[in-house]
């Protein structure tokens, strides 16, 4: 005795082909995926300790890319003239945190980039300068 064969209730129009994977030298399809083997290939093996970088934290650039620094090295370098967050480098990179936190660690000890803390402003105003507007208000 066979057992009752299950149907579907919308069928498929044909079996879909499986998903290939990309071809040496061809782009990636759009998205945010990344090929894990890459991201390796960009970060080597993760040996050593990662610097305290969190999203907010401010990097600066001091010197031009040297011949020897990988191609997103390079590009972090000619993107921190300006101070930019290490969350802003990983958007304009297409880059997960982690991978950009690892690039960034090999800068900082290369002594290549500057990591600083973002200026946090007061949550208050200066009593001296509330009263100063004050006075200058009265005036008017």
């Amino acid at each position: 005795m066979t057992s009752p064969q299950r149907r579907r209730r919308f069928p498929k129009a044909g079996p879909e082909p499986a998903p290939q994977p990309p071809q040496e030298g061809q782009d990636l399809p759009e998205g945010p995926k990344k090929n894990p083997e890459r991201l390796y290939v960009i970060t080597g093996p993760d040996g050593a300790e990662r610097s305290e970088l969190d999203l907010v934290t401010l990097i600066v650039a001091h010197a031009d890319p040297p011949p020897s620094a990988t191609p997103e090295q390079a590009a972090l370098l000619r993107l921190c003239t300006a101070p930019l967050s290490v969350a802003e480098l990983s958007a304009y990179l297409s880059l997960p945190f982690s991978v950009v936190t690892v690039l960034l660690t090999e800068l900082l000890t290369a002594e290549l980039v500057t990591a600083r803390a973002p200026v946090i402003r007061q949550a208050l105003a200066d009593r001296s300068l509330l009263e100063a507007v004050m006075h200058g208000l009265q005036r008017l």
